[in-house]
């Protein structure tokens, strides 16, 4: 992130716990960037594709995704946003879920996420992680939306 442009992040977690651990715990990394919060994809995707705030149409942003959601998979969210036609398909996009399997982990590589992070079970591990993500949030470039 560059200080020419203001990137938001969008956390896609539908547990309310961890959305707030994750939210202190970057704030505490030092990251003061807007955090919209969504519990669920169908609401997440609206806002990232089609609000006048949203990434597609004002500007770069930065994506925590939770692959376990209500309504929909998270893979699938992500296989939206990284779709070839896609306006958001160089959006960085950070997995953050209690899922390890190997095989959903090379998943979701495949279809483009950007970083892949298992969320600790004990809540101290869980937060290291999340201020060691605001640490790296503090330093990547993210590019403008097409």
């Amino acid at each position: 992130m560059n200080q020419h442009q203001t990137v938001g992040i969008v956390m896609i977690e539908d547990d309310e716990g961890h959305a707030r651990l994750i939210e202190k715990n970057i704030r505490r990394a030092g990251i003061l960037n807007d955090i919209k919060h969504f519990t669920d994809g169908t609401s997440a995707l609206d806002f990232l594709f089609n609000a006048v705030d949203g990434p597609a149409k004002s500007g770069p942003a930065m994506i925590l995704l939770d692959l376990n959601l209500p309504d929909m998979s998270g893979t699938d969210i992500l296989a939206r946003i990284k779709a070839e036609n896609s306006p958001l398909r160089r959006t960085p996009v950070v997995v953050l879920t209690t899922t390890d399997d190997k095989i959903e982990i090379e998943r979701c590589y495949d279809l483009g996420c950007n970083v892949y992070i298992t969320k600790p079970v004990n809540y101290e591990s869980f937060a290291q992680a999340i201020r060691q993500l605001g640490l790296f949030l503090s330093v990547i470039q993210v590019p403008d939306a097409e």
